[in-house]
Formats: structure tokens, sequence, C-alpha cells
């Protein structure tokens, strides 16, 4: 109808006598032979030996040949059978290039379900040929139900599957072995194409209605080909069916996986045993080097309380300071509650020392705590481990070294220990850097600053305690402090000359800490002024620098007042005339006493009637374009 064929031409012999459409092929006959053409892909199909022919029409439908001697009908092979012949001999391309020709002259039902079936079985072939793309393609476009594909693999559907193969079958193999004729190199590949296929479709409708098939069949052929993909899949939301599952991995040895199976399936005092078992050595599994550790992980989540004090002791006995992260890390939200009581897990922790120290730490200096047994506890810990330190070397170790350091940090950023009975422990020792800061939690400040400059002789301390013990408070507290450390200084008893260069240094850096009038007075009549220079000039700068602030401060508060007095001047206004002629804006009756209420439009009213609160909306309401204020 275009005027131009939409196909390529049929090539014919030479002598063609006749032809006929016989749909979807083209009938030709010549001297000797009868040929067939597809129109679908312009193909001779085949030939048939037939001489002396003359005539070859169509007739109603029937292909009509004859000879000087009979007449003859070619019959067509119905077009189903001729697919499944091209199928069984493995031409795959013809057998679906015919089905979708033969569109057209099968009901659409009919067709769309045989159509399925050719390309399902299609798909099997290049399967069994390897051809591992193009069989998927032929699996989802078929829709084929996948378990037909698992099938062929033995063992891999659960034994509670009631799966039974499509009749008449859609391939001819048994199973997988034969497929391959034992070719393990050939098998590994098939089952590789198997897992590939299943992680697709298991997320996929085609997976609805047997997704614990398919599940189960994945996780068989991770753990058998110690795939990576196994412990994804056990973590992440999956179907896999227990018994089937937990028997295949422990065939396969795979116990840490069987662990995660059974607590994805609510299981984890089975999953626990079974981890615990591979890291005291009773059975293999190097899945995890870690695994001791992820153990602490999962107790530390765990919200089955009976299961972590379960195996508390056996994680602490493993390792103290990591064994302790089952209560240390607990979620923010159950360690709020205390829903495991911090005073049993303490006692627990009796047997483990670092242990202890460690989860005192957490509650005081994490989770801020404050209850006083917890602060002194852990300075009692501390202060027993640093003696204990202390009694086997006298150098003092790395160990000791940070032991003292979180002994003074607590000591100074807490004020919920028992001083006294601290003190009371450390009386004899030589932490004297610790019993000065007691002391200064005690406000005896001297003792405190005496022990630092006499005993210790660390000048830079005696400054630090100063200054950490004068924060967030007044300016005078803050100056008395100074004073006390000068005073100890230039004490009349001593004549140390690194006393006298500590108490010149310490004024000529600190010189806003001192009140100048008084330093003078304490300083020696000896000390030349060059000496006292740097002090002097702060002070000086610091005097005059209070004056100037004072003289602002003062000229700002004179302004401030005299916009005052200017606005008590405007409020004042016009004077207000009351006489027994005026009468109230609410009850209309004349003023007896001298004693009303006045609102800003003006109108007075007696102090009774504006205290009506009906009466009293009502003029505020009259009122309330100019103001609400009387």
């Amino acid at each position: 109808v275009d005027g131009i064929s939409q196909r390529a031409p049929v090539h014919w012999s030479e002598n063609v006598i006749g032809a006929a459409l016989c749909f979807p092929y083209v009938v030709a006959l010549d001297d000797e032979f009868i040929t067939v053409h597809s129109m679908l892909d312009q193909q001779q199909k085949q030939t048939l030996p037939f001489k002396e022919g003359h005539i070859l029409q169509d007739f109603e439908g029937k292909v009509i040949v004859a000879t000087n001697k009979g007449v003859y009908i070619l019959v067509p092979l119905p077009l189903e059978k001729q697919i499944q012949d091209l199928l069984a001999s493995h031409r795959v391309e013809e057998a679906l290039v015919l089905a979708k020709g033969a569109r057209r002259n099968i009901p659409k039902e009919k067709f769309q379900v045989m159509y399925k079936r050719i390309l399902q079985q299609a798909g099997f072939i290049q399967f069994a040929q390897l051809q591992f793309l193009e069989a998927k393609e032929l699996f989802r476009s078929g829709q084929l139900d996948v378990r037909e594909l698992i099938s062929l693999y033995p063992f891999l559907l659960p034994t509670s599957s009631s799966f039974i193969r499509s009749h008449p079958p859609l391939h001819e193999y048994a199973d997988l072995n034969q497929l391959t004729q034992g070719d393990q190199e050939k098998m590994t590949k098939c089952k590789r194409f198997l897992m590939s296929y299943l992680n697709e479709v298991r997320s996929t409708e085609v997976a609805n209605g047997y997704k614990e098939d398919i599940d189960t069949a994945l996780l068989k052929l991770y753990a058998e080909a110690n795939h990576e993909s196994l412990l994804d899949l056990l973590v992440s939301e999956n179907f896999c069916l227990l018994t089937d599952s937990a028997a295949w991995l422990e065939k396969h040895k795979k116990y840490f996986a069987l662990g995660l199976l059974y607590h994805y399936n609510g299981q984890d005092a089975a999953a626990l045993q079974l981890w615990v078992k591979i890291v005291d050595g009773d059975i293999e599994d190097s899945t995890r080097s870690d695994l001791y550790e992820y153990i602490v992980d999962f107790l530390t989540f765990c919200s089955d309380q009976d299961l972590v004090w379960k195996y508390s002791e056996w994680v602490l006995q493993k390792n103290e300071e990591v064994g302790v992260q089952i209560f240390t890390k607990r979620p923010l939200e159950e360690q709020e509650k205390n829903s495991i009581n911090p005073d049993d897990i303490i006692n627990s922790l009796n047997k483990y020392p670092k242990a202890r120290v460690k989860y005192l730490e957490h509650l005081v200096l994490e989770r801020k705590i404050e209850r006083e047994k917890y602060h002194t506890h852990l300075a009692v810990l501390y202060l027993e481990a640093i003696l204990q330190l202390k009694s086997v070397t006298m150098d003092n170790c790395t160990e000791t070294t940070e032991l003292l350091l979180k002994l003074r940090s607590l000591l100074q950023k807490s004020d919920l220990y028992r001083i006294h009975f601290i003190l009371d422990k450390i009386q004899g020792t030589d932490l004297h850097m610790e019993s000065a800061i007691l002391y200064g939690k005690l406000e005896e400040h001297e003792k405190a600053l005496h022990i630092l400059v006499h005993e210790l002789k660390d000048f830079h301390a005696a400054e630090e305690y100063c200054i950490w013990n004068s924060e967030n408070r007044d300016m005078p507290y803050r100056q008395r402090l100074f004073h006390m450390l000068l005073s100890v200084y230039l004490n009349p008893g001593t004549s140390d000359c690194a006393l006298v260069m500590a108490a010149v240094d310490l004024l000529n850096k600190h010189a806003a800490e001192f009140d100048a009038a008084l330093v003078l007075q304490l300083v020696p009549d000896s000390w030349s002024v060059q000496l006292l220079s740097p002090f002097l000039a702060g002070a000086v700068r610091q005097s005059i620098h209070t004056k100037r602030m004072t003289q602002a401060a003062l000229g700002l508060a004179q302004a401030e007042n005299l916009i005052y007095k200017h606005e008590k001047v405007k409020q004042k206004g016009t004077p207000i005339l009351l006489s027994d002629k005026k009468v109230c804006q609410v009850c209309q009756d004349p003023f007896c006493e001298p004693v009303f209420v006045r609102y800003p439009n003006g109108s007075m009213v007696h102090k009774h009637c504006a205290a009506n609160r009906h009466l009293n909306s009502t003029v505020t309401h009259h009122s309330s374009s100019s103001s609400n204020q009387t």
C-alpha cells in the first residue's frame, strides 16, 4: 500500500511455477521442489521434493498442489507444534520470532499463556548453554516462577516447600548435575548466576508468595560459596526459614552467621551461646576476628537484662576495660530510666577494679550524676591506686602520672565528695598538691598556699591555685587570694631569694589582681622602683582606667536621671481640677472626697467605680483609643 515492500525480498529459484500464502509462510513451486519461506524473517524453513508439479494455489485457506496425475493438499503443522520443534532443536530466536508472528491467529488470552511458556522454555535453553544474560531476560519476560529454577539445584528448596514443577516440563533436565554433566566449573558458574538472579528478584513482585523459598535458597548458596553477602542478608530484612537455614549453616560451619540468624528470629540467648563458644575456642569460625568486641557491643544494646547479667562476668573476665562498656555505653534513654540500678552494677564490679573505676568515671564525669557516694568512691579508688603504684616504685610511671591528673581534676571540679574523709586518707603521704586542693575546698587557703610554696616550691602551681579557686567569684575574693600568696612569699621569717623573686614575678605578672596601696605597705623598703616598674605601670594604668570608667558610668547615670526628670515633668502635664460640680463618668454622682481615678482621655471616675470590673471594662473600651494607663 506504500508502493514499497516493507519486508526484504524472498529468494526463489528462477523457474517458480506458482506461489501461495499460508501465514506466516510463503509457499512456492518449481520443477523439482516445494519451498517454504517465513514472512517473518524471509528465511527458507523447509524444502519438499515434488516433481512434475503444475499448479500451486490457495483455495479458501487450503494450499492445493497438482500434477498431471493427482491433486494434493499441503497441511501445515499447528504453530505450537512448530514452535516446540524449534525449541527442541535449540533454535530459540526462530521460535520466538514465530511465536510473535502467530499473535494475530491466536486468541489474546491463549496467546499470552502460550507466549510466557515459550519464553520460559527459551530461557532454560539459554541457561543450559550458559548464556546467562539472555536467560535472565527471558525468565523476567516470561514471569518465571523462580522456584522452577531453584529446583534444578539439589537441596536448595526448603524441605517444607510445597513446590511442584510445571507439567508438561519446561526443560529436560532432572537437576544441575545432569545439565552440567558433573563439570564443576560449569556448576560454579550456574550457582553464581542463581545468586545474582535471586538477589535481584527477592525484592520485586516476582518473589511475592514465596519469599521464604527464595531467601532460604540464597542463604544456602552464600554459605556454600563462603560469600561475603551472607552476613548482609542476615542483618537485613529476610525471610530465611530457621530450621532449614540453621542446619545448612551448621553443616558449612558458619557459626557466626548462625548466631545472626538466631538473633533475627528473636533467639538472642542461642546466638550469644554460639558466639561465646567461638571466642572460647570450643568451635571454629574465623568470620570475625573482633567477635569479642562484637559481643560486647551486642550486649550493650540488648534489652534483655537477664542476658546482660548472665554474660557480664564472661566479658569482664576477658577484658575489664572493654567489657565494662556493656554498662557504660547503654542507650541514653535506658540509662536515664536507671533500668539497671547503678548500685547493683558497682557491687557486681567489686572483683574488677579497672572496670569499677571506668564505670564510676562514666557516672561522675560523663553522666554528671550528683551523688556524694559516687564522687567520694571514685576519689578513693584513684587514691588507693596511686598509693599502690607508689609502694611498688618510687618514680612516677606513666600510669601514676595519669591517675594523679585524674584525681586532681576530680578534686578541683567536684564539690560533692567528702573532703575531710579524703583529707584523712591523704595525711602522711607525699600527695601535697592534692592536700592543697582539699584545703582550698575547705577555704583554708593559707594552709594550701603554704604547702604549695614551702613544701612543693611550685610557684606556678600557687598562682594557678589562686586563679582556679577564684573562678566565678567576685573581684575582692580574687584579690584576697593573691594578697595571701604575696604574704606567704614575703613572710618576715623567710629570707629565701627564690621567694623574693617569686613575689616580684607575681606582682609584675598579675598587677590587675592587687590593691596597689596594700601592696606598697607590704613590700620591703629596700626594693627599687625599677624592680616593680611593670607592676607600678600596670597599677597606675588600672587606676586611671577605673577612674575613667567610673566617670563614664557617672555621666551615663546623670544623663539617665535627667531623662527621668523630664519624663516626670511631662507626666505632670496640665493640672486636674476637681470640684463638687464634677460627676463620675460611670455612676454620674458628684465627687464627695478628693480621691479619684483619671483615664488618659481625661474622664474621671470614683475609685470604687473603677474597681468594678464590669464597669471598668466599659470605660476602658470607651477610652482604648488613647491608652490603657491610668
